[in-house]
C-alpha cells in the first residue's frame, strides 16, 4: 500500500485550507479594516478642530488663503491693506493723490472678519468646505457720499470763482433799474467720483479717478434779468393816481414807486422777484389821506349867568374825515404788484365840530377894582397862555379874551424858581418819565425820578406845563421850575394848546 503527502510547491505560500482557514482571514480583514477606522475617525476630528472660531479652508480674502486664520488675524489684514491703499484724483491739469478715508470711505475690519468666520465650522461643515472649493470674503465698506461729493468740490482750484448770479439794482445818480449780468463759474459734479469710490473701494487696491472741471452757469442768467428791467420799466409807465377828498389829484410818480420796490432772489435762489414795500407804501397814503382830511375845529362861546351867548370867541368848523384809506392802500399795492394803471379815489365823511360854553369873564375883580391892566394885552386873536407867578394862575387867552381860567398852579420853590419872559410851547408828551438823574446821584436829597406825568408841554428848555396827581393843593411856591396843574386842567390846557402856542410868564 502507498502513502500520498501533498507538499506546497516549490517557493509558494502554505495556504490554509478548508472552512477555519477562511474564518481567520476573514478575522485578520476585519481587525486591519477597524484600525484604519479609528485612524481615520481621530484624524477628520483632530483635523476639524483646528478650524473652531477660525476660518474655514478654502475661504479668501483680497486674494488671499486665510484658512485658519483668527477674527483678529483677519482683520489686522483687513486694516493694512486698507490703510495703504492710495487713490489718484486727477482734475484738469492737477493731480493728486488721497486714502480712502479722505473720500469718505469706512473699511469696517471687524464686521469683514466676522463675515470670513461665521460659516458652519463643525466636523461635517469642516469635511464639506474642504471639498467645496474656494469661498470669496468681500471686506464690509461704505462709502459717505456727501464726504466724497465735498473731496469732489475742493478740487475747483481757488483761482476759479463760482458763478455769479445776475442781479437787478436801482442806480440812485441816473435814476434807472439795470441789469448786472452774472457770470459763469467752475466746478464739478461729484457724481463721478463719488461713482468711481464707490466701485473700487471694496477691492482695497489702488486706483486712478479722472474727476472732469466743467463750466457752471449760474443759476439767475443775464436774460433773466433784463426780463425783469422791462418788467419794471413798464410798471413805471403804467399812470397811478389818487383823486383827493376834495378833487385834487395826488399822482403816484415814477420816482416815488423807485423807492417802494425792490428786486431779490426768490427763497429757491433760482429766480428774481420783485417786492413792494407795503409799509412805506401805506405810510404815503396815510400821509395823502391826512392832507386831504380837515380837523374839526371847536369853538368857544362865552356866556352868562343864564347861559345865553354874550360872545362868540372863536366859530367853530367842521372837519372831514378820509374812511377809506386802507383800501386805498392796497390797491396801489396791488398795482405795485402788477402792470397795470390805477385810479383810485378817497372818500370821506363830515366831522361835526363841538362848541365849548365858558362864563363871560368879569370887569371887576372881587374887590371891585378893573383888572385888565394886569394883563399882557394880546389883541392879534391869536391862542397864548399867561403865567401869573405872583397870583399862583394860569389863564388862556385868545387874543384879548380869557377862554379858560384862571387856574392855581404851583410854580417853582426858592431855587428853583420859574423862568419869566415870552416863550413858546416847542415839545408835548402825553405822557413822560421825569427825572433830574443827570445832575443827582439817586442817593442825593435833591435826585428825583417820576414816571408817567401826564400832559406835558415844554415851553422853555426844562420849564413846562403838566399836570401833578402827586399834589392836593395848589396855589404855592414848590416844584422844582415847572408849572403844576391839576391833571384835569393841564389835559384842558394840552387839548386847547399846540406847538408855538405863546406862553407869557411874569410876576
Amino acid at each position: 500500500m502507498t502513502n500520498v503527502t501533498d507538499t506546497a510547491a516549490p517557493g509558494g505560500p502554505l495556504r490554509p485550507t478548508g472552512r477555519h482557514g477562511r474564518r481567520r482571514v476573514a478575522l485578520v480583514l476585519v481587525a486591519v479594516f477597524a484600525v484604519l477606522a479609528v485612524l481615520l475617525t481621530g484624524g477628520a476630528l483632530a483635523y476639524a478642530k483646528q478650524f473652531e472660531g477660525r476660518a474655514l479652508p478654502g475661504t479668501t480674502l483680497l486674494g488671499q488663503d486665510i484658512a485658519g486664520q483668527t477674527p483678529e488675524e483677519i482683520s489686522s489684514l483687513v486694516v493694512e491693506r486698507g490703510s495703504e491703499v492710495t487713490v489718484t484724483v486727477t482734475a484738469g491739469d492737477q493731480t493728486l493723490e488721497a486714502g480712502l478715508e479722505d473720500l469718505g470711505v469706512t473699511v469696517d475690519a471687524a464686521a469683514t472678519a466676522q463675515a470670513a468666520v461665521d460659516r458652519d465650522d463643525s466636523f461635517t461643515g469642516v469635511l464639506s468646505s474642504t471639498w467645496a472649493g474656494e469661498h470669496e470674503v468681500a471686506p464690509v465698506v461704505s462709502v459717505d457720499e456727501e464726504k466724497a461729493a465735498e473731496f469732489a468740490k475742493g478740487l475747483v482750484p481757488e483761482d476759479r470763482t463760482d458763478p455769479v448770479d445776475a442781479q437787478v439794482s436801482f442806480d440812485e445818480e441816473e435814476q434807472a433799474w439795470t441789469a448786472e449780468p452774472g457770470r459763469n463759474g467752475q466746478g464739478v459734479d461729484p457724481q463721478p467720483l463719488v461713482d468711481a469710490v464707490t466701485q473700487n473701494a471694496p477691492a482695497l487696491e489702488d486706483f486712478s479717478v479722472e474727476q472732469p472741471l466743467e463750466e457752471i452757469a449760474p443759476q439767475i442768467t443775464t436774460e433773466e434779468a433784463e426780463e425783469v428791467v422791462g418788467t419794471i420799466s413798464t410798471l413805471l409807465e403804467q399812470p397811478m393816481s389818487i383823486t383827493g377828498a376834495d378833487g385834487e389829484t395826488h399822482e403816484v410818480s415814477a420816482e416815488r414807486r423807485n423807492g417802494w420796490i425792490s428786486v431779490e432772489a426768490e427763497e429757491d435762489g433760482q429766480s428774481l422777484g420783485i417786492s413792494v414795500d407795503e409799509d412805506a407804501v401805506r405810510e404815503w397814503v396815510s400821509a395823502r389821506a391826512d392832507k386831504d382830511a380837515v380837523e374839526a375845529e371847536d369853538g368857544i362861546e362865552q356866556v352868562d349867568e343864564d347861559g345865553e351867548v354874550v360872545k362868540v370867541v372863536t366859530e367853530k368848523k367842521d372837519g372831514l374825515k378820509i374812511t377809506n384809506t386802507d383800501a386805498v392802500a392796497d390797491e396801489l399795492i396791488a398795482a405795485l404788484s402788477g402792470t397795470t394803471p390805477l385810479e383810485a379815489a378817497f372818500e370821506s365823511e363830515k366831522v361835526t365840530a363841538e362848541v365849548e360854553k365858558v362864563d363871560a369873564p368879569k370887569d371887576e375883580d372881587e374887590d371891585g377894582e378893573d383888572d385888565s391892566s394886569d394883563t399882557p394885552a394880546n389883541p392879534t386873536g391869536e391862542k397864548w397862555i399867561d403865567v401869573d407867578l405872583s397870583a399862583k394862575t394860569v389863564t388862556a387867552y385868545v387874543g384879548d379874551t380869557p377862554v379858560w381860567g384862571p387856574r392855581t398852579m404851583v410854580d417853582g420853590k426858592a431855587g428853583n424858581e420859574t423862568v419869566t419872559g415870552t416863550y413858546e410851547i416847542y415839545l408835548r408828551y402825553d405822557r413822560q418819565d421825569m427825572t433830574n438823574a443827570g445832575y443827582y446821584e439817586e442817593d442825593d436829597p435833591e435826585y428825583y425820578y417820576t414816571p408817567d406825568v401826564p400832559w406835558v408841554q415844554y415851553f422853555h428848555r426844562g420849564y413846562a406845563f403838566h399836570g401833578a396827581p402827586w399834589r392836593s393843593s395848589f396855589g404855592y411856591s414848590g416844584s422844582h421850575g415847572c408849572i403844576n396843574l391839576p391833571v384835569s386842567d393841564a389835559k384842558w390846557l394840552y387839548d386847547w394848546a399846540s406847538i408855538g402856542t405863546k406862553t407869557v410868564v411874569h410876576n
